[in-house]
């Protein structure tokens, strides 16, 4: 069930309400998804009933994502705060350390939330902040170019284009090894959220920074790397084993960078048994 809630977040100029957009169902222990940098909350839709079988799911559109505002004047796109607007966003919704699954931008974000300790496991696809310099300037102009494009095709193109599986991989190859697999709408939906993310650039400006570093003691960690990512390159995930020893490294054979789609199943069952 899609719902919003509102919560205070405090900044250098007073405390400010923020407004997240979530979607949440299932029962069990919970676990909170998020989604990567220009995606929303759907990206997750094909997980999302396998997980509701055993978990109670809160799908999370991030703040200047998805259907979620922007942030408020005084709050930045960065790590700190986006920690301490999880964090709130745990409080608000009454989550005592609930479980956490990311993806690219939200795996790094999942690490980072539980570095400060603020859920009980951690399965992390494909995050960012394992990368060189040279790996993540790559990944940037990517992202970059992919957000310059939607935001020129004219809806009624992107509409044409997604009935296709051809037109679908011209659409969503970079982030999907098996783009034809994406229902139409979804396609549609996702490129408009690309168009619509007013959180990206200052997002993206507050990654150029950013490199992860912590191990993470005497907590459950799933580090998991599609064999086709085409964006965060798989030799990243080995970077991330050495850095957080205890990590269980898995390899998801024909995936992509968002492997949600690419295989529900493979990727529903990571996260499954990451989070008990």
């Amino acid at each position: 069930m899609s719902a919003t809630v509102s919560f205070k977040v405090p900044t250098p100029h007073g405390r400010k309400d923020v407004t997240v957009s979530y979607a949440r169902v299932g029962r069990g222990e919970p676990l909170v998804l998020l989604h990567g940098i220009g995606h929303h909350r759907q990206a997750w839709d094909p997980v999302v009933d396998i997980l509701a079988t055993e978990r109670d799911v809160i799908a999370v559109d991030l703040p200047g994502f998805g259907a979620s505002p922007a942030l408020p004047d005084g709050l930045a796109y960065d790590l700190p705060t986006t920690n301490a607007v999880l964090g709130a966003l745990f409080e608000a919704l009454e989550l005592d350390r609930p479980h956490i699954a990311g993806n690219s931008l939200g795996g790094l974000l999942a690490l980072e939330l539980g570095r400060e300790k603020l859920v009980r496991s951690v399965t992390a696809l494909s995050p960012a902040g394992f990368w060189t310099e040279g790996e993540r300037r790559y990944a940037f102009a990517v992202l970059l170019t992919m957000r310059g494009i939607a935001q020129r095709l004219p809806l009624p193109l992107v509409e044409r284009l997604s009935r296709t599986s051809a037109g679908r991989t011209a659409l969503t190859s970079t982030i999907y090894a098996r783009p034809a697999l994406r229902a139409p709408k979804a396609v549609v939906a996702e490129t408009l959220a690309l168009v619509g993310a007013t959180g990206f650039e200052a997002t993206l400006k507050a990654g150029t920074a950013v490199q992860f570093a912590d191990d993470l003691p005497g907590l459950p960690v799933t580090v998991a790397w599609g064999t086709q990512d085409r964006l965060l390159l798989r030799r990243q995930g080995v970077r991330a084993k050495q850095l957080i020893p205890h990590a269980r490294l898995v390899r998801l054979p024909g995936c992509g960078h968002c492997p949600m789609n690419d295989d529900p199943a493979l990727v529903a069952r990571v996260i499954l048994d990451g989070s008990r």
